[in-house]
């Protein structure tokens, strides 16, 4: 059965004749489907439907013609007139011995390119479709790469802010030992100091007036009241309503108060102190008073305050 040709063909599916011409010269007249893969590979370009201009020199369809395009031009006027002739045999690509197709022919072989390019535009849908799920692929992979990173960073803020919470929290830890540990050496060295006072003196000074003064019974109350006088009970209302009870040394100052209630008090809040009765507001001068001086011996009632 007699075949049309390739740029028949194509004109007959649709194809403008820029485009077919243009299809047929870049795949060298090597069938219609060669031409129709190339013009849905360029069926975007800007220049696809201007006019098909040949190179110089180079004729597609023409196998006659190699000869004297290899050599120069004799006369200016040959050129012009065989230009047309040229292009239809570039165009047909038929040799002389092909038989005309009856319009049943023509009709069937339209149908069958015309499924050919269906199945053409189907395959590569298809491959569109492909390469479009997988560039969504690799953008929800980026995405999922992106947010690991992120939880990375904010565990490892999270980790940083954790150690250094740890970190202050052992420091402070620390630091109420140390005031505990320089609290009990204080009052160690004044129990020793105070100890070794009394024996000095009952050695020398207290068996006398002990022997001397068993007779008056009015001068006996001071000393036993100034004995009694080394220690004194602080009761301490705190802002919560509760109550702490300790003893203290007379000689201790008011700051080792103000310490045992922050080590016991359960609560880190700056705070002031005040006697009710009568009523005094104690300064950070105060703080480093006696409790004697003061006048909190033998007991007192201090009440803490916000500040």
């Amino acid at each position: 059965m007699a075949e049309c040709t390739t740029l028949e063909s194509l004109l007959e599916m649709g194809f403008s004749r820029n485009r077919a011409e243009k299809a047929v010269a870049h795949t060298g007249n090597q069938g219609i489907e060669r031409a129709m893969d190339w013009l849905m590979e360029h069926e975007n370009d800007p220049d696809i439907d201007e006019p098909y201009v040949p190179p110089a020199g180079n004729v597609v369809g023409g196998g006659t013609d190699q000869q004297s395009a290899a050599q120069p031009p004799l006369e200016p006027s040959e050129p012009s007139e065989s230009t047309e002739h040229d292009i239809a045999m570039m165009q047909e690509g038929e040799g002389d011995g092909k038989q005309a197709m009856t319009e049943e022919e023509r009709i069937a072989q339209v149908k069958r390119l015309e499924e050919l390019m269906r199945v053409k535009q189907e395959e590569r849908r298809e491959r569109e479709r492909k390469d479009e799920v997988e560039r969504e692929k690799q953008r929800r992979k980026q995405g999922q790469e992106l947010l690991q990173i992120k939880s990375k960073l904010q565990d490892d803020e999270m980790k940083k802010l954790a150690d250094q919470r740890r970190k202050e929290k052992m420091e402070d830890r620390l630091a109420k030992q140390r005031v505990r540990d320089k609290i009990a050496r204080d009052r160690e060295e004044r129990a020793q100091k105070f100890g070794g006072g009394n024996a000095s003196g009952t050695g020398i000074s207290s068996p006398p007036p002990e022997a001397t003064s068993p007779t008056p019974s009015d001068n006996q109350g001071p000393p036993p009241a100034k004995k009694d006088y080394d220690e004194c009970r602080i009761q301490v209302r705190m802002l919560d309503g509760s109550a702490l009870t300790a003893t203290f040394k007379a000689q201790e100052p008011l700051a080792a108060v103000r310490v045992y209630i922050q080590m016991n008090g359960g609560s880190d809040q700056d705070f002031g102190l005040l006697s009710p009765y009568p009523r005094r507001v104690y300064t950070e001068l105060d703080m480093e008073k006696p409790l004697r001086e003061l006048g909190l011996v033998p007991s007192a009632v201090l009440v803490v305050t916000k500040k």
